[in-house]
């Protein structure tokens, strides 16, 4: 069984004209890398079934240099069979032999991939926190470790409820959070769902960003207890935030990444991602620099600021907030991620 009927491959050469030629010419301006794409993107797999379409493209991924080739491949096939995972297939899917226009839209999704556009891209989609977000370049793809950023505010802001109750029988007021940075909304809306009676300031200085997290907002229905401010975040914002709050938390995944260790990232980070939002400059903290020193101004007493950071930071900041004690901040915490690396700050503002 052929990958597309003839009407649907010449349509296929129309929307990929860069890698695909018709007929047996070269071209020769081609490098070696996009023969090698042409070719692969100009295939007709005889497949018929997920395991075998699976199995093929991780083989191309694979001989291309692709990361994680077989989970790439797992994503692609299963987005296209209306799945979220591959392994949640069922047997009737799992054998049952793909349409042409199912191998036709694997196909294009399989050859962004081999352009080392992210899989979250390719999709267009993912999910975090149990939340089905847009995802689009260039906005900063949230990590799996940034899940764990979301459970630490989530256990703190249990744990001052648990001592309001202990101590008053007076309704606790709703808490209000300030995330800098908010990308796609993950963060933000990760926590309007964990903490239901919360409020959030989301901010974000690229335009795309501030779209995207509208859109995820309004896929949500979260937009009556957000509000979502187009605004580079600097040491002079205070009283352009302070408005919103005073705040019980304000949280952010910023830039954090040493400048000097940017070239060697990744090659799906460095095509198609915000690096502003990840070079944090030569000592990874101009953003985290820039919140610490408005924190003070715009937090509660006894409120927090919780960072995710490159593991060199704890030390790093602790120096830093030890030489700017007017700031009334002390590192609470250094909490690790799922591999063991420090890489989380709980910052708490001090009372006067």
């Amino acid at each position: 069984m052929r990958c597309f009927s003839p009407s649907l491959f010449r349509q296929f050469w129309g929307l990929l004209p860069q890698y695909v030629s018709v007929g047996p010419s070269r071209n020769p301006n081609l490098s070696p890398k996009q023969s090698s794409l042409r070719k692969n993107c100009s295939a007709r797999p005889r497949l018929m079934t997920a395991p075998d379409v699976v199995s093929y493209w991780q083989n191309v991924f694979e001989k291309n240099g692709i990361p994680e080739a077989r989970e790439s491949s797992e994503y692609i096939v299963s987005f296209v069979l209306g799945a979220k995972t591959f392994q949640s297939l069922d047997s009737k899917k799992l054998c049952a032999p793909l349409t042409a226009v199912q191998q036709e839209q694997i196909q294009q999704l399989s050859c962004k991939r081999l352009e080392r556009m992210p899989v979250q891209y390719v999709l267009g989609e993912w999910d975090f926190q149990d939340l089905n977000l847009k995802m689009r370049p260039p906005v900063f793809i949230p990590r799996p470790e940034t899940e764990d950023l979301i459970s630490l505010i989530v256990e703190e802001e249990s744990r001052k409820c648990e001592a309001k109750n202990s101590a008053l029988s007076v309704a606790i007021p709703s808490p209000v959070i300030l995330e800098v940075g908010c990308g796609s909304g993950a963060i933000a809306l990760s926590l309007l769902c964990k903490i239901p009676q919360s409020r959030v300031l989301a901010v974000d200085k690229e335009e795309t960003a501030v779209d995207l997290t509208r859109e995820n907002v309004h896929r949500l229905q979260l937009q009556d207890r957000i509000h979502i401010l187009h605004h580079n975040v600097s040491y002079g914002s205070a009283k352009l935030l302070l408005p919103w709050g005073p705040m019980d938390f304000i949280v952010s995944n910023p830039p954090y990444v040493f400048h000097e260790d940017m070239a060697s990232l990744d090659a799906e980070i460095l095509r198609y991602e915000d690096l502003d939002a990840l070079d944090g400059g030569d000592d990874g903290m101009r953003v985290i620099k820039i919140i610490l020193t408005l924190a003070p101004s715009l937090l509660k007493d006894s409120g927090s600021v919780f960072l995710e950071v490159d593991p060199r930071h704890p030390d790093l900041v602790e120096d830093w907030l030890c030489a700017h004690p007017d700031l009334l901040l002390t590192l609470r915490a250094v909490h690790k991620d799922f591999c063991g690396k420090p890489r989380f700050l709980h910052i708490q503002k001090r009372s006067r």
